[in-house]
């Protein structure tokens, strides 16, 4: 493998496709799995029957959107703050419920894609014409730097879709310290978990019978290709995910299924993988009400109430900030 340090690194993509590929094992962030091709790859994988988390989450939302609405309701309006926003599918129940309330709240959606963003404006304009909206471009930690400057009126910020799970315990420790200090007294945060299950469900959600995951996982292959000057094979990788049931833990790999040297152009890299030498793509972090807890009292949040479908196979939580 060829190890000189390229002069410089012309986007976050760049930098830490060379750490990954240079570290072993091998290792690349799943937030890269969203360019445009994944963006429209993983909003196929919402509608799959085996990913139940989108269609789990959308029931509690449209079942509780009341109790939630008032939870979040203040006196002088709120700013509705959510991190990830994606297409909003979700996120429109509450705000369509919001309009028929007449709350007085400004949307401002987060994301690090502005394609994402692009798309959601679009829609919001066309089916709430009236709503006062505000998109964040930015990484979560960079956005909620600055939104922690709100403190005219309260805050509610949102985290859907179970992406806590995307963290290690240890990296969702600290993310949620971080939402915690964005917060003020009256502020809230409202976030998805998945919950831990029969390992087969969730392990058939991360591989379903129409590949399309695995068009995700490979689509990583594709943009190294297309943005770094590599000559990935994705024929020549499989995708492979696992679940362990004692730690809540599923994982995704890209699996070389042969010896093989790839060239990254772009970083002036050479890789070279051994027969079934992987790349880890993806965690999956399940948790339950105990790891929830501890979670949050770790982060100085404490919990204001949780709802759940009827399996209680997914649950959202409503936290405060602890010692204010």
């Amino acid at each position: 493998m060829n190890e000189t340090k390229p002069p410089e690194f012309k986007t976050q993509f760049a930098e830490d496709v060379f750490k990954g590929l240079t570290s072993y094992p091998k290792k690349i962030s799943s937030k890269f799995f969203y360019d445009e091709k994944g963006d429209e790859l993983f909003q196929k994988i919402m509608e799959l029957p085996e990913y139940y988390l989108t269609g789990k989450e959308y029931d509690i939302l449209v079942q509780h959107r009341e109790e939630i609405g008032d939870a979040f309701s203040s006196f002088n309006g709120f700013d509705l703050i959510e991190l990830g926003a994606g297409d909003g599918k979700k996120t429109k129940v509450l705000l369509r419920h919001f309009q028929e309330k007449s709350y007085d709240y400004k949307y401002l959606p987060v994301d690090i894609s502005k394609n994402v963003l692009e798309q959601l404006s679009g829609s919001l304009l066309q089916e709430f014409p009236g709503l006062d909206v505000e998109p964040q471009q930015g990484t979560y930690a960079n956005v909620l730097t600055r939104l922690a400057d709100y403190r005219d009126r309260k805050k509610v910020i949102l985290f859907l879709g179970s992406n806590i799970g995307n963290l290690t315990p240890e990296e969702a420790v600290a993310f949620l310290k971080k939402i915690s200090s964005a917060m003020h007294e009256k502020d809230l945060f409202f976030m998805g978990v998945d919950q831990k299950k029969e390992p087969q469900v969730i392990l058939d959600a991360y591989n379903d019978s129409a590949g399309v995951t695995e068009a995700f996982n490979k689509n990583l292959l594709t943009r190294m290709n297309r943005e770094l000057e590599a000559d990935f094979d994705p024929e020549t990788f499989m995708h492979w995910p696992l679940y362990n049931p004692e730690t809540g833990v599923a994982k995704s790999y890209l699996v070389s299924t042969k010896e093989q040297t790839v060239q990254v152009n772009a970083l002036n890299l050479e890789v070279h993988f051994h027969k079934w030498e992987t790349i880890h793509t993806e965690v999956s972090q399940k948790y339950d009400d105990t790891s929830i807890a501890w979670l949050a009292e770790e982060a100085g949040l404490e919990m204001a109430g949780s709802w759940a479908d009827k399996d209680n196979c997914y649950k959202n939580y409503l936290f405060k900030r602890t010692g204010l």
